[in-house]
């Protein structure tokens, strides 16, 4: 009983912020990663987005100024992480600060428990919960489009999904009959022996293979955790550490790892972290980013191909 004055009040505010009136192709209902009927019931003018990819991808497609609320973690765009209020991080999720907020809708992903603690009670108080998940590439254009229909700005996220899918499509025609360069990207280490790397069947794989790349542990990362030994067994053509390029000169110390291809040849890279594991729009410009380190000699600065450019003079 000590408890429902508190949530009294939240409902109330909720209500207070719903629109007077439906518009028109308003409510809306939009399916979402947990299988969900989402009802949106008018354009949504104040979003919390948790997570950096619905950030970026929010921001996009022109909803940006009606993102009220972010979560401490997200670094992107500057000016929406400078005037943007947080409402979680590190030690979880508030869903009193989204209802005071007054909130109309919230999209999140379900990592840190995002999902498992927000769904539900904003679900009683009346505030709709989007949740998308992003295993493949494909399923970056396709979130986009579903934020696209939940804000009723169908006509910029397409014009954004398209617009990735064509960027990706030049680069594979770009780089076509190229063999791939097997690379050992690694995204992050304990410092005990072991180290993380990306995992093929993945959105961060579908980029590598675009970019005229392979994993050298393509179809056998299912945890994405590898050891020293198991990086030198597999002799990988080009090394990409996803993070400060301050990493490589310890990198290439490693006992045992001056026997390793990409070692010996100077081939080890820092690549943006930013622009290959947050799977938002700017996966493009990684792999276009990629594409360039992997094949200079076929990819230019802009992303396009050096002999479509060379041909179209």
């Amino acid at each position: 009983m000590g408890r429902l004055p508190g949530l009294l009040l939240l409902v109330l505010a909720c209500i207070a912020a719903m629109p007077a009136a439906a518009e028109e192709g308003w409510p809306r209902r939009v399916t979402d990663a947990l299988g969900r009927e989402v009802t949106i019931p008018a354009p949504p003018r104040r979003i919390v987005a948790i997570f950096s990819s619905n950030v970026e991808m929010l921001a996009a497609i022109g909803a940006g100024p009606d993102i009220v609320a972010i979560e401490a973690w997200t670094r992107w765009p500057p000016d929406l992480v400078a005037r943007t209020a947080r409402v979680g991080g590190r030690l979880g999720f508030s869903v009193e600060a989204i209802a005071r907020l007054g909130a109309d809708l919230v999209v999140m992903t379900p990592a840190r428990q995002a999902a498992a603690a927000l769904v539900d009670p904003l679900g009683r108080i009346g505030i709709p919960a989007l949740v998308l998940t992003h295993d493949r590439l494909e399923d970056i254009l396709a979130n986009i489009r579903r934020l696209g229909r939940a804000t009723g700005r169908e006509a910029a996220a397409e014009a954004v999904a398209s617009g990735m899918g064509a960027r990706i499509d030049a680069l594979r025609i770009c780089l076509a009959g190229r063999a791939p360069v097997p690379v050992y990207m690694e995204t992050g280490s304990d410092e005990r022996g072991a180290a993380f790397t990306i995992r093929d069947a993945t959105y961060t794989g579908d980029i590598l293979r675009a970019a005229g790349g392979i994993s050298v542990f393509a179809g056998r990362d299912r945890l994405g955790r590898v050891s020293g030994e198991a990086v030198w067994r597999a002799d990988p053509e080009r090394i990409l550490i996803a993070g400060s390029a301050d990493r490589v000169p310890a990198l290439m110390r490693r006992p045992g790892w001056e026997g390793i291809r990409a070692v010996q040849a100077g081939r080890v890279d820092a690549v943006s972290r930013a622009l290959l594991l947050i799977p938002g729009p700017r996966v493009v410009e990684g792999a276009e980013m990629l594409a360039r380190l992997l094949h200079p000699d076929a990819v230019a600065e802009d992303g396009t191909c050096h002999t479509a450019a060379e041909g179209g003079k």
